[in-house]
């Protein structure tokens, strides 16, 4: 997995706004409660993905932690849109191998 570049980057924007004016002028279209945006780091190791995180967090001004599920996520929200940054790491969700909280 990778990050999208300038351009991707732009587009996801563009269209992030769009759907937040069409949504604004069309009050009959229904909305979700909620949104989520996810972004995973680059394939690396457990604790580089980890690493990413931490960089990400520190970005956000948001504390890295990890999840019930053994991820490790930075979350920051923007009212009911939340932006998360996730490592997933083999055996995360068993708390073992290189996924488990140290």
């Amino acid at each position: 997995m990778s990050y999208a570049d300038i351009r991707k980057r732009a587009a996801l924007v563009a269209g992030l706004h769009a759907l937040a004016d069409y949504l604004e002028s069309n009050r009959d279209i229904p909305a979700p409660i909620y949104s989520d945006v996810y972004v995973f780091p680059p394939d690396k190791d457990c604790a580089g993905r980890r690493t990413e995180i931490d960089i990400i967090a520190t970005q956000l001004g948001v504390a890295a932690s990890t999840s019930g599920g053994g991820h490790y996520v930075a979350t920051r929200s923007f009212g009911p849109v939340n932006y998360r940054a996730v490592a997933i790491c083999d055996g995360a969700h068993h708390g073992e191998g290189d996924g488990a909280v140290r």
